[in-house]
């Protein structure tokens, strides 16, 4: 029986749902379909330019996990631009942070304990959760 698969964290899942080729006068029926955490780690590595280790500690994986769905992404989206497929973004097995902004001044922070939620700098209460 197979190991379950170990939820990832991911620091925010994608705004938007995907991205479709323009100029095309056929439409491609396969859909690449690209998980949040195979999201994540495109960003850290090649958005906000982490190693794939400083990634996987962040992601709170294994760097040989880490790599095995980096490459999963890549030949992804290798594939959706060779083939002129749209990409859609869907599920996984991820957990995300959740994200605070203060209304006061204007910090996003997280919070380990949300029993007494409040800004960690200026303490004020008026926080908003960011989705």
């Amino acid at each position: 029986m197979a190991r379950t698969k170990k939820n990832r964290l991911i620091q925010m899942a994608p705004h938007f749902n995907g991205f479709k080729p323009q100029g095309l006068h056929h439409k491609s029926n396969s859909e690449v379909v690209i998980n949040f955490e195979e999201y994540e780690a495109l960003k850290l590595c090649d958005y906000e330019l982490f190693t794939q280790a400083e990634a996987a500690a962040l992601m709170n994986i294994s760097r040989p996990t880490f790599t095995r769905i980096y490459e999963s992404v890549r030949r992804k989206i290798a594939k959706a631009f060779i083939e002129g497929s749209p990409i859609v973004f869907e599920g996984g097995n991820v957990n995300v942070i959740q994200w605070y902004k203060c209304s006061e001044c204007d910090i996003a922070f997280t919070l380990t304990d949300d029993t007494n939620p409040h800004c960690p700098l200026c303490q004020s209460k008026t926080i908003t959760l960011n989705s």
